[in-house]
């Protein structure tokens, strides 16, 4: 086997060992809300999330993918050094955020890391594609906001059509709605998120030589969504805490509105190629939910705290890519 080879099978190794991560970490967007409500056991909601976060293989293209994989930085700069480099500053932010229980986005990290590692490596910023990370910046704040829009309209319209039935039965119908909603988040959970590992796995194919042009492999596709599914079998329990309990407190009714808006956030923005945050359009949508009762039931103390760590992502990714990027190089991989 040639060195080149060697390199190539690790980095693939690397980036789905990120998307595993990126599972884990984001397991909290899939399934906290219908843990906190109780209709579905830990056990059982991981195994529903991850089963969904597959099947998102299949039919929804590879735009955010593209956008990823040579949309955001110059690929004439990309090499294996920085792929590398870009990868460990998502997955060393990614480990940091985890470990404090904040709800950061894995996506934002992996865009901060690899630019972070371009620039180190080109001592330029002429290698990042204004018009790759212009939409990406914009849904940083619509993201959430559409969630938070999308959360409250559907809770509000709920309460008036649900208002002469009585809690126990609107409870009854919404425990098995809330199956549906959960379903069709951990799907556009799926379909955002493992694009961005299949990006990064195009670059390194493209990079090697193995790609003529950028696209993306079957075989790719059905490798990122394997490992996105695992990562959220595992569970990241410190953030489902965070966000099941600590933002608002909810019940079926409410989860079932809170993954349906964030849901249609993260489908908008995929339409549109948009690599946006899974984790901002929950939150958003759960603070959207919990609004509708009144303002006080949103605890936003924890919500800053979550707004402060969304801030500082992309840019302490990119710090951390770029510091691994120069530490790689002094041992001559680069």
């Amino acid at each position: 086997m040639s060195s080149q080879l060697l390199i190539v099978v690790g980095l693939i190794a690397v980036a789905l060992s990120f998307d595993y991560i990126n599972g884990f970490h984001d397991a909290a967007n899939s399934i906290a809300t219908v843990v906190s409500t109780r209709v579905l056991s830990p056990g059982q909601a991981v195994i529903w999330a991850a089963f969904f976060n597959f099947v998102a293989a299949f039919g929804f293209g590879t735009a955010v993918a593209s956008t990823i994989g040579h949309g955001m930085i110059d690929i004439s700069a990309v090499t294996f050094g920085v792929i590398f480099a870009g990868l460990a500053g998502a997955i060393i932010w990614d480990l940091i955020t985890w470990y404090f229980g904040l709800p950061t986005s894995s996506s934002h990290a992996l865009i901060g890391g690899y630019a972070g590692a371009a620039v180190a490596r080109t001592m330029s910023f002429s290698v990042i594609i204004p018009s790759g990370w212009t939409k990406t910046l914009v849904f940083i704040v619509v993201s959430p906001l559409i969630g938070m829009v999308a959360g409250l309209s559907l809770m509000t319209a709920t309460f008036w059509t649900f208002r002469k039935f009585t809690p126990k039965r609107v409870d009854k119908w919404f425990r098995r709605l809330q199956l549906f909603s959960a379903a069709l988040f951990s799907l556009s959970h799926g379909t955002n998120d493992a694009q961005k590992t299949m990006g990064i796995i195009a670059g390194v194919l493209v990079t090697a030589g193995y790609l003529k042009t950028f696209s993306i492999p079957l075989w790719v596709i059905l490798a990122a969504h394997a490992a996105i599914a695992l990562g959220t079998l595992a569970g990241g329990w410190r953030i489902i805490h965070t966000m099941g309990a600590r933002i608002t407190k909810l019940q079926p009714v409410s989860g079932f509105a809170a993954e349906t808006g964030a849901a249609i956030a993260i489908f908008t923005a995929t339409a549109f190629g948009i690599p946006v945050s899974t984790t901002h359009a929950i939150t958003g949508s759960i603070v959207g939910v919990g609004a509708t009762r009144r303002l006080s039931a949103v605890r936003w103390g924890v919500a800053s705290q979550i707004v402060w760590a969304w801030v500082l992502t992309i840019p302490m990714a990119a710090m951390i890519g770029a510091g691994v990027f120069w530490i790689a190089k002094m041992f001559g991989f680069h």
